[in-house]
């Protein structure tokens, strides 16, 4: 039996001219006017004029769909995937790689090392563009694919491949280059490794970039490090933190003095391990790096306003081991002293990890039920997949009954965070 022909998967369709032209959920779009699309982008770029033919398939048996739109009636049509065709995988073996680093049994999907430009435009991702092919940056140019999230790490051609280790003929810096040059823009991610790239190595990486119209931001954020791997005995400590933000603090001065912004942003990690201040939201720029883990912590500050009101309940709020302190100065501040933060230990991973983002099910059921599960337990969502699973696939539903508490899942933002509290 052969494969499916790759399609875009219907979810949903509102109300207008695509329900009217009789798609429905669950049709697989093949094509519109004879063209097959590959993923959402080519589903806005096909569907942007006031009339097109949709090639779909339902059933089993193939249809033509006409649609007719009255100008600037959006479609209403979503998709179950954004992608329609496989993931393209990072074909480097970076030393640094966190994927590389996982323990085994997890589900499959954790093990994907994407490097992909059309997860880069649509979700943020960051890609190498190692991989970069002739036709991929016509169609980034032809559809105007901007911006990109690019890993540049290091401009050092030494540096470059003792961290990247590419499997193939390492064009990226090429590839950056030119879609630059024709006008692409991009945000870029450098992965620092203490002793390696850092120092005079970043000094000489934030140079080139800065040189180069259309670099928006740079984030440097530090080396993630399980305990399931042997290449390297640590990361960053308070004393090499300092030193990356001392850099950093330097270009962040010259760049606001030249562009008004400060251009290259520390991980949150940098400073909470150097045991320095965290800036205020406004030095951020608008937090273009934010989904990179950057600010993160200065806006749930900024924006932690407690209402008025009393916990009638047992609270405790459970976090990583990084955030704890901080949530539990600004508690205190807010004068909530007796709201209690628990913080867990990542026993799945190990290493330095200590984000909330990356706690598992079973880590934060055992720490539950060592704190005694009085209480209610406030779990970010942050921890939660879209299909309602932790990292070691333990369903959201069944925590509380691991952890022997009332666990609920709140939203990881401030304002959640002081509803819930309220609410008790």
């Amino acid at each position: 039996m052969s494969e499916p022909s790759p399609a875009g998967v219907v979810a949903s369709v509102e109300a207008g001219a695509a329900r009217e032209a009789g798609l429905v959920p669950g049709d697989r779009v093949l094509a519109v006017d004879g063209v097959a699309i590959a993923d959402v982008i080519d589903w806005w770029w096909a569907t942007d004029g006031p009339s097109f033919a949709l090639t779909v398939e339902r059933d089993g048996a193939s249809l033509e769909l006409d649609v007719s739109r009255r100008p600037g009636e959006p479609l209403g049509v979503t998709f179950t995937e954004t992608l329609f065709t496989p993931i393209r995988e990072c074909d480097n073996a970076c030393a640094f790689c966190f994927v590389s680093q996982l323990p085994k049994g997890l589900r499959p999907a954790l093990y994907v090392r994407d490097d992909n430009f059309r997860l880069s435009f649509l979700s943020g991702n960051f890609v190498t563009l190692t991989n970069a092919t002739d036709a991929d940056m016509r169609r980034i140019l032809h559809q105007r694919l901007s911006p990109l999230h690019v890993s540049v790490h290091a401009v050092d051609p030494a540096v470059r491949a003792r961290l990247i280790c590419p499997t193939v003929d390492d064009r990226a810096l090429e590839v950056l280059d030119t879609l630059l040059g024709a006008g692409i823009e991009a945000h870029v991610q450098i992965v620092l490794v203490p002793g390696v790239n850092d120092g005079p190595v970043l000094e000489e990486t934030l140079a080139y970039l800065a040189g180069r119209e259309g670099i928006l931001s740079v984030g440097c954020v530090p080396m993630g490090l399980t305990g399931h791997q042997s290449r390297f005995s640590g990361s960053y400590d308070a004393a090499s933190a300092a030193g990356v933000l001392q850099i950093i603090g330097r270009w962040q001065g010259r760049m606001r003095a030249e562009r008004g912004v400060g251009w290259v942003y520390p991980a949150d990690e940098f400073y909470l391990l150097a045991g320095a201040d965290i800036p205020p939201a406004d030095a951020y720029d608008d937090f273009p790096q934010f989904e990179n883990g950057i600010g993160m912590v200065s806006a749930f500050v900024d924006e932690f306003t407690p209402p008025a009101g009393s916990i009638g309940a047992a609270v405790t709020l459970v976090s990583g081991e990084l955030f704890a302190p901080v949530l539990r100065r600004t508690l205190d501040s807010a004068g909530w002293g007796n709201v209690r933060v628990l913080p867990v230990p990542n026993v799945l991973f190990g290493g330095n990890v200590s984000v909330t983002g990356l706690l598992c099910g079973r880590d934060i059921a055992s720490a539950v039920a060592a704190d005694g599960a009085a209480g209610t337990y406030l779990v970010p969502d942050v921890v939660v997949n879209s299909d309602g699973l932790l990292l070691d696939d333990m369903p959201v539903g069944a925590l509380s009954g691991a952890a022997g508490a009332n666990v609920r899942i709140i939203g990881s933002d401030a304002a959640s965070l002081t509803a819930a509290l309220v609410a008790g």
